[in-house]
C-alpha cells in the first residue's frame, strides 16, 4: 500500500507562501504524488481554511485564484462526513487543538495516513496519529 499523507492548511500555506524549508518538503510530496509513489489528501475543511486565510489577507479574488491553483495539485479532497465530524469533535474534546486541525487529524486517522504540518499544536496528537513535521524557518 502506498504511503498516505494528509496536508493540513499550514502545509499548503507554507507551500504557497514559499516558507522554507517546509515549502520544499511539500513540493517534494507533490512531486512524489505526481509520480504515483504516495497519495496526498486534504480535508475540505482545511482547504476552506486556506481560502479564508488568503482571503482575509489578500482578498477574495486572490483566495479564489489560490483555490484554483490548489485544485490542480495531485490532492484528493476529502469531504466532510458525519463520521469525520464526530471524530474531529472527539479529538477537540480531548486535545487543545483548533477545530480545523481536528479535521486534518481525524481525516488522517480514517485514512491511516500521516499529517504533514508545521503547526506545533499537532505535537500533542503524536500518540494517536502519525505526524510528518515540517520545519519552520528560524526567526533571527
Amino acid at each position: 500500500m502506498k504511503q498516505r499523507i494528509v496536508l493540513d492548511a499550514w502545509a499548503v500555506l507554507a507551500l504557497l507562501q514559499k516558507e522554507e524549508p517546509a515549502a520544499s518538503r511539500v513540493r517534494q510530496l507533490i512531486q512524489d504524488a505526481q509520480e504515483g509513489s504516495i497519495e496526498l489528501y486534504i480535508s475540505l475543511v482545511n482547504l476552506g481554511e486556506v481560502y479564508y486565510r488568503i482571503g482575509r489577507v489578500k482578498g477574495e479574488k486572490e483566495a479564489r485564484e489560490t483555490l484554483e491553483e490548489v485544485r490542480r495539485l495531485p490532492l484528493t479532497f476529502v469531504p466532510v462526513t458525519e463520521e469525520i465530524v464526530f471524530a474531529a469533535a472527539s479529538l477537540k474534546v480531548r486535545y487543545a487543538i483548533s477545530y480545523a486541525d481536528a479535521f486534518a487529524a481525524a481525516t488522517a486517522d480514517r485514512l491511516d495516513a500521516a499529517v504533514a504540518t508545521g503547526d506545533p499544536e499537532f505535537a500533542q496528537l503524536e500518540e494517536c496519529i502519525q505526524i510528518e513535521k515540517l520545519e519552520r524557518r528560524e526567526k533571527t
